[in-house]
Parts: C-alpha cells; sequence; structure tokens
C-alpha cells in the first residue's frame, strides 16, 4: 500500500505525513459502477484516490441526477471533507466510473492534520477551491452552453478522466446523467459523428477529436 500512497500522494505530503495516512489508512477497492457513497449516509472517513476515477453526483426532488465532478488519482471530494467536517449527512452520490482503489481517512485524523501539517491543510483548502470551479463550470454548462456542446464536453472530459478515446456508456445512461432523453441524445451523437468528431460503434462511442 505504501509504494502506491507514495506514487500518488508523495509529490504533495511530506514523508512524515505519508507515514501517518499508511498507518491509519483503510484499503478499500472498488469496482465500475459501485456506489461508494450514498445520499443521506453519514461520512466518517474521507477518502484519497489512489486509482481509478469517479463520479460525483448531485439529485434533485424528482430522482434526477446531475453529473458534478469527477475524482482522479491524487484527488479527493470536498463535499466529503464537509460531511465529515461538519457531521452532516451526505447530499451526493458517488459511483465509480472504473476500477480502482482508494484510502478512507478516519475524521479525527483530518482534524489533527489541519494543525499538525501545512501539506494537508493546503491539500484540504485546494481541493475545496477546485471542486467549487468544477461545480461552477457545471452550473455554466447548464445555463450557456447548448445541448450538443454539453453533450461534446461530457464526451471529451469523460475520455480525460478515464484516458481512453472510447467511452463504452449507452446512449441511455448518458442521457440520464445529462437530464435529456435517449432519443435526443441519440440524435446529437449522430450530428457529431457526421462532423467528424466521434465515431459510433455498437457498444461504444469513439472519440477523434479533443
Amino acid at each position: 500500500m505504501r509504494a502506491i500512497l507514495d506514487q500518488a500522494y508523495s509529490y504533495i505530503f511530506e514523508e512524515a505525513l505519508l507515514d501517518e495516512i499508511a498507518k491509519v489508512a483503510i484499503y478499500k477497492e472498488f469496482k465500475t459502477d459501485d456506489y461508494l457513497i450514498e445520499i443521506g449516509d453519514y461520512i466518517k472517513t474521507m477518502p484519497l484516490l489512489l486509482t481509478g476515477a469517479i463520479k460525483i453526483l448531485r439529485e434533485d426532488e424528482n430522482g434526477d441526477e446531475l453529473l458534478l465532478y469527477f475524482l482522479e488519482r491524487g484527488d479527493t471530494c470536498a463535499m466529503t471533507l464537509t460531511c465529515c467536517m461538519g457531521q452532516s449527512k451526505s447530499r451526493i452520490r458517488a459511483i465509480a466510473e472504473t476500477d480502482g482503489a482508494m484510502l478512507m481517512i478516519p475524521v479525527e485524523k483530518m482534524e489533527e492534520w489541519l494543525t499538525k501539517y501545512k501539506t494537508w491543510r493546503n491539500f484540504v483548502f485546494d481541493s475545496y477551491n477546485v471542486r467549487l470551479n468544477e461545480m461552477l463550470e457545471a452550473i455554466d454548462t447548464l445555463a450557456f452552453m447548448n445541448l450538443d456542446e454539453r453533450l461534446y464536453k461530457y464526451l471529451t472530459d469523460k475520455a480525460k478522466v478515464i484516458g481512453d478515446t472510447e467511452i463504452k456508456n449507452t446512449h441511455q445512461e448518458i442521457a440520464y446523467e445529462m437530464h435529456t432523453s435517449r432519443v435526443v441524445i441519440s440524435r446529437l451523437l449522430k450530428a457529431l459523428e457526421l462532423q467528424g468528431k466521434i465515431k459510433l460503434h455498437r457498444n461504444k462511442i469513439e472519440i477523434l477529436q479533443f
């Protein structure tokens, strides 16, 4: 575990903090589509992502979901931090986008390290800032982009996160995450293909342009 921890976080944290993380953290592996955090859960640990990718979603009163942002190696979730520190219920859902692994940090250590390690404090504050900007970007996308532009951004963002130009989501899955219908998504995907930006295959979407 320590070798994987060093690969993901040695450029962020000092040796003493890495030693403490290795001692107290719980190692957890996950598979694609695993539900890692559910809305309404009480969260007592904070994730540090080692490998893979996780998508963070918000749910409205009708049960529809909105994709807020992705987490990658070296990331943590600002919404989880807020719930841990405030001892409140989760207001987000976290689902594995790919197979991966993470370390779970107990909430009491999170608070202790804020005063003990400057690198940890900077990491937490930077995480808040990055996730806030990503949520503002999600709002801007909804408010100012046409649906075809939103779809293309969704596809290219996902390709960058998973490190693969082939997206294996179904048209229905994409429609669900983008708050629209499968028919509309299928039509827009065909239009993007005609523009030479993507290539549609039977069970996948290939990104041709970024």
